[in-house]
């Protein structure tokens, strides 16, 4: 995994066509324990599918910050988010009553170093810890199960 490390400007946002793809920023929650990599996935609120955290871009927020207040939110997690792009994979949102929106997601990591016990969306996802391999089998998307497989937080550090 290579890094690129760069310092990234708040967005500004444009109106946009609601036919474009749409960007998302999401987190990819970790911790190291028994120096075995773990990752928390969240279940989707509509299918329970295992996802990490993400959401649309924030007016005035870095998409690494957008990530991490999507973490707290969604998985109830607080850590030390880094500024780097891990990599980006698309899915296809499924919207009630319009139509699909095609969305492609910049992921970004957060190294967990507080599990809260009550955060905005508990009542509306579960969250559980998986090992890196276990994590791979669960996502569905092919570009974030090869985010996954790479992914060495020691790379981080550096």
């Amino acid at each position: 995994m290579s890094l690129l490390r760069m310092k990234q400007a708040p967005l500004r946002m444009e109106a946009r066509n609601k036919r474009d793809v749409r960007t998302q920023f999401a987190a990819l929650c970790y911790r190291v324990h028994k120096e075995k990599t773990q990752i928390m996935l969240v279940t989707s609120r509509q299918r329970g599918r295992w996802i990490i955290p993400k959401g649309w871009p924030v007016e005035g927020a870095t998409p690494a910050q957008t990530a991490a207040t999507e973490a707290f939110e969604e998985a109830g997690v607080e850590g030390k988010t880094f500024n780097i792009c891990l990599g980006l994979y698309s899915y296809t949102k499924m919207m009630d009553g319009e139509p699909d929106l095609p969305c492609a997601v910049s992921v970004f990591p957060v190294r967990v170093k507080k599990v809260l016990d009550e955060y905005p969306e508990m009542k509306e996802r579960r969250r559980k810890w998986f090992g890196l391999k276990k994590a791979v089998e669960k996502v569905r998307e092919p570009e974030l199960r090869k985010i996954l497989k790479h992914f060495d937080p020691a790379l981080l550090e550096r």
